[in-house]
């Protein structure tokens, strides 16, 4: 058990540090912002220790909670710096739909054209949901070529579809997972079982689709804050 943890513990220092580096690039100011945010929060708890008379468990309970506070602000730009780096980039949804969490199962490209406009799926509790990245006006036939399939394959299944993006109606890649974590829980879990199932019966799409060009971060790990 011993040796167990002292080999886990140096992997997880080296992400942290992996992690530090990636968000400095895109956020220059984070080590300042995370020194300020450490001391600000001891300072005060430990102002407010020496006020009621007892410096020594306040600021013991100021360090911990300093801590915990860096620890959250460090969270939260590591997560802003990672959406930052892939903002625009193909795939992009799909990566982050892969780190949904447990319940949902999915699916990159299951429909895509030649101008690298894609459509992936996720199946879970709330139903399906057909996530589509690139031009708004031509995803738009995707999602509906989509739509009919599935209602084809699966009744009774609710159907939603999100477009990623800035615009009106869109939604900002940082915002797709709490979007589907938002979504009303409407098919027990044999029910989800069973509509994967279909889907899965339709073969693999991909095989005979070319593969849009530029890098798909399929796997990427982030964290998932919110």
């Amino acid at each position: 058990m011993a040796r167990k943890e002292t080999s886990e513990n140096p992997g997880r220092l080296k992400q942290i540090a992996l992690t530090y580096k990636m968000t400095k690039k895109a956020d220059p100011k984070v080590g300042l912002v995370l020194a300020a945010v450490g001391i600000v929060t001891f300072g005060v708890l430990l102002a407010i220790g020496f006020w009621i008379g007892h410096p020594i468990y306040l600021g013991i309970l100021g360090f911990l909670l300093a801590f915990l506070a860096m620890a959250i602000v460090f969270g939260r730009r590591a997560e802003r710096a990672a959406f930052g780096q892939m903002e625009g980039q193909p795939g992009a949804a799909a990566a982050v739909l892969e780190n949904i969490g447990r319940g949902w199962t999915t699916t990159p490209a299951v429909a895509m054209n030649r101008s690298q406009d894609v459509v992936h799926r996720a199946v879970g509790k709330a139903g399906i949901v057909l996530v589509a990245e690139g031009n708004p006006n031509r995803v738009k036939s995707l999602l509906a070529a989509e739509k009919k399939k599935m209602a084809r394959i699966v009744v009774d299944v609710p159907v939603h579809d999100v477009v990623v993006g800035d615009g009106e109606g869109q939604v900002p890649l940082k915002k797709v997972r709490t979007t589907l974590l938002k979504l009303p829980r409407v098919l027990p879990g044999a029910q989800v079982t069973v509509v994967n199932d279909r889907l899965r019966a339709l073969g693999d799409l991909m095989s005979n689709m070319p593969m849009p060009k530029g890098p798909m971060p399929k796997g990427m790990r982030m964290p998932k804050g919110r």
